[in-house]
């Protein structure tokens, strides 16, 4: 039997000054984004937008339903927007911002398993690295360089044969 570990380097930022202004900009979109989420049951409002290789960026906002499966996850509706509007252009960066109408979100919350999966074939289609802000209501800012940094062992492409 062998043994591995599998690690990834996350960067914490203690508050959006720390970034860079490009970065402040993504993560300001986001969170404008999430304030239009459709969230009556959950009262958890999450932003995305996407920055894309030719300067567009795509924003997209969680859409709750009655029926929970139904709905859609702010990550999955700008990613998608952002691949229906844009074929073939690379994704550069997702910001994320997580706020709840129940209590302060003092952390980032990371992207569910189908988002994560769903930004995966992005970035092993377009073969480039897709790095993920996430920041909650307040508090820092987690930065990861790949979404296969969160979703190791990740189902792709290569594994249908």
């Amino acid at each position: 039997m062998k043994s591995k570990t599998l690690s990834f380097q996350l960067y914490v930022f203690e508050s959006l000054a720390e970034l860079p202004e490009g970065d402040q900009e993504l993560i300001n979109l986001a969170s404008r984004a999430g304030e239009d989420a459709y969230a009556p049951y959950s009262q958890f409002k999450v932003g995305a937008a996407v920055l894309l290789e030719n300067k567009q960026v795509v924003i997209g906002s969680n859409q709750e339903n009655a029926s929970y499966p139904s709905g859609l996850c702010a990550e999955r509706v700008a990613v998608f927007q952002a691949g229906a509007k844009f074929p073939g252009v690379a994704i550069v960066k997702i910001a994320i911002v997580a706020s709840s109408e129940k209590q302060t979100t003092l952390k980032p919350a990371a992207p569910c398993g189908n988002c994560r999966q769903s930004i995966f074939e992005y970035e092993n289609r377009q073969e480039n690295p897709i790095e993920l802000l996430l920041m909650g209501g307040e508090g820092p800012i987690y930065k990861c360089l790949s979404v296969n940094d969160i979703l190791p062992l990740a189902f792709g492409s290569d594994s249908l044969g």
